[in-house]
């Protein structure tokens, strides 16, 4: 663990420039790597991730039933290319790790050019760009390749060597649990499997490793558990060896293509209503900022996992331009200019946003129940005395004091008056301070 890093991102107040310049400094350290769903590259991203966060590392044997999948075997590269006749490598696994079908298994043949072509994938509508394919569950091989590239191979002999190995191993996954006031978890988890990609999925990776910095520093009432794993597999591995843990996990984030410069987007639970959901939509309305929210699909990243019917989770998806949605999408154009510095910032902010709203949304009792108590005598007017949105500040405080039953929290009260939780929050602080207000003592699960 590097603890300067450590310790001067969590001190660096979450509205600070510096915040996003750390982000994609994170961002650009991780971009080489050649990362799959198992290997060591995946181990090396997990390392860097180890240095600024305690993170535990865990590793699964190839063949481990977990449900209905199997942990597969683990997938290495060490080197890769495409010669010509003349020894020169017209396609370089050193130039971009996007270049080989990630999973391939090792080969070593000479091919003609039409045999060649077999086993190149391109992108015709975006001639300049490399596209990005796996072969997870097939043995096969292939590389990647600009449709210009492609276009320019003479008739030839080529020699393609993919130097790779596929083997009994591991899958590897990293997990941190920052402990709070109470067992009850928020779940956030990325998917660190993707190769030289920035928003699909460094951004995410980078976002929740810097919130486990941030959240350490803090007194929270949540605990929060962050999970960096391979796509699909790793949620479905580590839901296999948690079930014990998930009925602790009371809301949840899956951060994935977050660091473009869109709007933020959305995507529900499977439940669609709740309180994360909630949470999200009232913070993305009260927001200056266009957005999106989407219904849940059982198609997408790890929450349709969290959310399958098994177990329900309720973990919805925070994104920016969701996947494939932007054409730069599993292309190499996915790279340390397509993610900024200020939406990775503008995220970090939005997701402690959605965390402070979710720690302070408390359900309270009215001391004085029957008919609205005088808050004149109790100086409750001069609090609000003077101010510009005096007539929102009362209007908060009646409805606090009306909907504050010990059933309804403080979310359900801003829903129903359309006021925003801050203004609803700083009411309820108030009429607490006045002896109006108190914390209901056994509140049902929000």
């Amino acid at each position: 663990m590097t603890a300067g890093t450590t310790i001067s991102a969590a001190r660096i107040a979450p509205d600070s420039p510096e915040i996003g310049q750390l982000l994609h400094s994170f961002v650009s350290e991780l971009y080489p790597i050649c990362r799959s769903i198992t290997g060591n590259g995946l181990r090396e991203t997990l390392r860097r991730i180890g240095e600024r966060i305690p993170v535990q590392i865990h590793e699964v044997p190839t063949g481990t039933q977990v449900y209905d999948w199997t942990v597969p075997r683990e997938w290495n590269i060490r080197d890769a290319w495409v010669k010509n006749s003349r020894g020169e490598r017209v396609i370089d696994f050193q130039r971009s790790n996007l270049h080989v079908v990630n999973y391939s298994i090792p080969v070593r043949k000479t091919l003609s050019l039409r045999e060649l072509k077999e086993h190149l994938h391109s992108l015709p509508d975006y001639p300049d760009r490399i596209p990005y394919r796996t072969s997870y569950y097939r043995e096969t091989w292939g590389f990647c390749v600009g449709q210009r590239d492609l276009d320019g191979l003479p008739e030839d002999d080529y020699e393609a060597v993919i130097n790779s190995s596929l083997a009994d191993g591991h899958l590897s996954y990293g997990e941190l649990l920052v402990p709070g006031e109470s067992s009850e978890e928020i779940l956030i988890s990325a998917h660190c499997c993707h190769p030289s990609l920035c928003n699909d999925n460094l951004s995410g990776v980078a976002v929740a490793c810097f919130l486990a910095q941030t959240l350490a520093s803090q007194t929270c009432r949540y605990s929060y558990r962050f999970l960096f794993i391979p796509g699909t597999i790793g949620s479905i591995t580590w839901l296999s060896r948690n079930e014990h843990v998930v009925p602790l996990i009371k809301h949840g984030l899956v951060l994935a293509c977050v660091g473009d410069r869109g709007g933020f987007s959305y995507k529900k639970s499977r439940r669609g209503d709740a309180e994360i959901d909630r949470a999200v939509q009232h913070l993305l309305k009260h927001s200056s900022a266009p957005y999106k929210v989407r219904e849940f699909s059982p198609y997408g990243y790890d929450e349709r996992q969290y959310c399958s019917p098994g177990f329900n989770l309720p973990v919805g998806c925070l994104n920016r331009t969701p996947h494939g949605e932007f054409s730069e999408y599993h292309t190499s154009a996915d790279n340390l200019d397509f993610v900024s510095a200020d939406a990775l910032a503008g995220t970090f902010r939005k997701c402690l946003e959605i965390f402070d709203l979710l720690e302070r949304n408390h359900c309270y009792l009215n001391l004085n129940p029957k008919c609205e108590p005088q808050l004149g005598k109790r100086g409750l007017y001069r609090e609000l005395g003077g101010q510009s949105d005096a007539q929102i500040r009362e209007m908060a405080i009646l409805w606090v004091l009306n909907l504050s039953d010990g059933q309804n929290s403080l979310l359900d009260v801003a829903e129903r008056s359309g006021l925003r939780f801050d203004v609803i929050h700083q009411a309820a602080a108030s009429l607490e301070r006045h002896g109006l207000l108190t914390p209901a003592r056994n509140q049902e699960e929000l």
